[in-house]
């Protein structure tokens, strides 16, 4: 499997929050979508910083 890039980790994380947005009436579903988006926004400040290394 490929590392994805930064920009690519970041359109999946506004994907996840866009989709956590629809789910007003499942609060579960709606915190783990959240919950995976943060770890995306994670993943990508680290390939930001590998960038500068």
């Amino acid at each position: 499997m490929a590392v994805p890039t930064e920009d690519q980790a970041l359109a999946n994380a506004a994907r996840l929050l866009e989709r956590a947005e629809l789910e007003l009436t499942n609060l579960p579903l709606m915190e783990r979508l959240d919950q995976l988006a943060v770890s995306w926004i994670n993943l990508a400040h680290l390939l930001r910083d590998r960038e500068r290394i």
